[in-house]
């Protein structure tokens, strides 16, 4: 190092220390973010979750000045893109999308990842179950379909919504675990999804459905079928004709599918600060609103504190419906 380079970087060394003294920051430390964002998805395009992280990227970017980037890692039955946002450098330029999923995939032995893999940074979105019947059910109210599930040799109704084990699946073994009956009271018929299980119960090979109203919405609209209420707090103001659980029958159980965004453990605390600040404005704008409502998804806002909460208490929930169920392999 020569003398001059020397006397330089003693200089830069002392103008540092005196910002340090006075309370300033560096540049780099004040600029997040100061390069492009990494948003990971782990479902694959087009669906209800890329939808939802696609509105939220654009709108980071609006309020944020850089570019946040959407990234489809599909894969594992959600494991790949979960894994991705847990396993990125905990330096804010990659963030993701969670879902319900985190707090299922354990239990099956797919991951060892759990809630406390990641710092969550903002709930935005829950879906929860409806339970539907085909437009030609005798069952005109919740109450009349479980008394006569109740009143049924276990295995005579039958149900789906989505694979083996999946939100749906579950969200079935909770209601029946609410009334006091057997997780298998209702049969489970697997299907590749909510759309093809929506067009099994219209042409009669259903019982049931317990899929979430926006996705069963088509068909409902096309008269063949109604949704007799649903697994939340409240009503859904966007299907604000069907009753909750609560109101029906009297039955506390609220379940649902939901995402939020969250980074790698250890984000450093002024990032996830300012991502959750940025997120709130997100959520709360016409954009987001208007975005989300278009297509019947429910809005819930839950900070970084309310969000590891809300994981917890879900992850706990999935694990005794799982067991019950008899597809926890933990």
């Amino acid at each position: 190092m020569s003398k001059i380079s020397r006397r330089t970087f003693a200089a830069s060394t002392a103008a540092v220390a005196a910002s340090a003294a006075f309370g300033f920051k560096p540049a780099l430390a004040q600029a997040y973010p100061a390069r492009p964002v990494t948003v990971i998805v782990p479902w694959g395009a087009g669906g209800g979750t890329d939808a939802t992280a696609r509105i939220v990227a654009a709108l980071l970017e609006k309020d944020l000045g850089q570019p946040f980037n959407v990234v489809n890692r599909t894969g594992g039955s959600g494991v790949v893109g979960h894994s991705a946002i847990a396993t990125a450098q905990p330096d804010g330029y990659t963030i993701g999308m969670l879902t319900v999923e985190i707090s299922m995939m354990h239990w099956q032995g797919l991951t060892e990842l759990t809630p406390k893999s990641y710092t969550p940074l903002a709930l935005m979105n829950e879906d929860p179950p409806g339970i539907q019947v085909s437009s030609s059910s005798p069952y005109k109210t919740v109450k009349e379909l479980a008394d006569a599930i109740k009143a049924a040799p276990p295995g005579k109704f039958k149900a789906s919504g989505t694979g083996q084990g999946g939100i749906w699946h579950l969200a079935l073994v909770g209601w029946m675990q609410a009334m006091g009956l057997p997780a298998n009271q209702v049969a489970w018929v697997p299907s590749n999804g909510a759309a093809p299980a929506m067009q099994d119960l219209a042409a009669g090979g259903l019982d049931l459905t317990t899929c979430s109203v926006p996705e069963a919405r088509a068909i409902i609209e096309a008269g063949k079928a109604r949704s007799l209420a649903i697994m939340a707090p409240a009503r859904n103001p966007v299907f604000k004709d069907v009753p909750t659980l609560k109101e029906a029958m009297g039955i506390d159980y609220a379940t649902g599918a939901w995402r939020g965004i969250a980074g790698p453990k250890n984000l450093p605390p002024e990032i996830a600060t300012k991502l959750t600040a940025a997120l709130k404005k997100v959520y709360d704008s016409a954009e987001f609103k208007d975005f989300m409502s278009n297509r019947g998804f429910g809005t819930v806002w839950g900070d970084a504190a309310h969000f590891t909460g809300f994981m917890d208490k879900g992850d706990a929930q999935m694990g005794e419906a799982m067991k019950a169920a008899g597809l926890s392999k933990a």
